[in-house]
């Protein structure tokens, strides 16, 4: 598997690429990758006819006392699971490689970014917006591609690509999920042997609240209610948030009358673990 750590060189394999007409994917990632990270991995090798994997933990988009210095990093094992999903190779830069010492620009958007993760992490989606627009430019993708679990994300990202016109199809992929249901995320490893237990608590909540609108519950504040409560009831979880937004716009919603994001931030001991589900209500 060949480690790319240099922008340049990264880019003279690109044009070479291009130069015998093979289409490029793009997996952001921050290392340390799980079978969710795999997941989006074999989902581009299977619609382009090169991927690059970009390996790089992005300091801008961690706040003050987040756990930046802490993140989890491997990139021989990152390696290694990166060439038996079939991708092309990593883009593995160190930080000064991708941001000058005075570097002062920056993306930002307004509205999608307030709300959920953002409320709490209010520097968070800049530092996100400015990596991958940065990477976009870089590796120039066809395609591009995103966990559904970071589901605000996913819709910034999205928006950004449709504002900024980029000219790159962003595909979205499903939640990859623990046997007992644990929505995967490198910071699992954060979780001792308790706190791995107790949060299992979120993702039930979640499922609480899903299963009250599939039997018709059309009242969000209801099913909100009915979601924190489950989580309360686990002495180990603090909640950050749970919100029932509109999917599209991110903006709070009292009723449940079109496609609704349901997204949950909770704290387990010191980790911060999220999740989320889509409902459309049909009829």
């Amino acid at each position: 598997m060949q480690i790319i750590k240099n922008i340049e060189e990264l880019r003279s394999i690109i044009r070479e690429w291009r130069k015998e007409g093979f289409s490029v994917g793009l997996v952001p990632t921050m290392g340390y990758l799980h079978e969710g990270h795999k997941s989006l991995i074999v989902k581009a090798v299977s619609e382009n006819d090169r991927v690059v994997v970009s390996d790089f933990v992005n300091p801008t988009q961690f706040g003050v006392n987040e756990d930046l210095s802490s993140y989890p990093r491997d990139i021989d094992r990152d390696a290694a699971l990166c060439q038996k999903a079939g991708a092309s190779l990593i883009f593995h830069p160190e930080p000064e490689e991708m941001y000058f010492k005075d570097n002062c620009t920056f993306v930002d958007m307004d509205s999608l970014t307030k709300g959920l993760c953002g409320r709490t992490r209010p520097t968070h989606f800049r530092g996100v917006c400015t990596v991958v627009s940065k990477l976009f430019h870089i590796v120039t993708p066809d395609r591009a591609y995103f966990g559904e679990k970071d589901a605000q994300q996913l819709a910034v990202i999205r928006r950004m690509v449709r504002d900024l016109n980029f000219a790159i199809t962003i595909v979205g992929c499903p939640i990859v999920r623990e046997p007992d249901g644990l929505a995967m995320s490198s910071r699992n490893t954060y979780l001792n042997k308790e706190e791995r237990k107790a949060a299992l608590i979120l993702h039930k909540s979640l499922v609480i609240g899903e299963e009250m609108m599939k039997a018709g519950e059309r009242d969000a504040a209801a099913v909100k209610e009915a979601i924190t409560a489950n989580i309360e009831s686990e002495p180990l979880a603090r909640i950050d948030y749970v919100e029932i937004v509109d999917a599209e716009t991110l903006e709070n919603t009292a009723r449940i009358e079109r496609s609704v994001l349901t997204a949950a931030a909770v704290y387990i001991g010191s980790t911060r673990l999220i999740d989320n589900f889509t409902f459309q209500p049909q009829g």
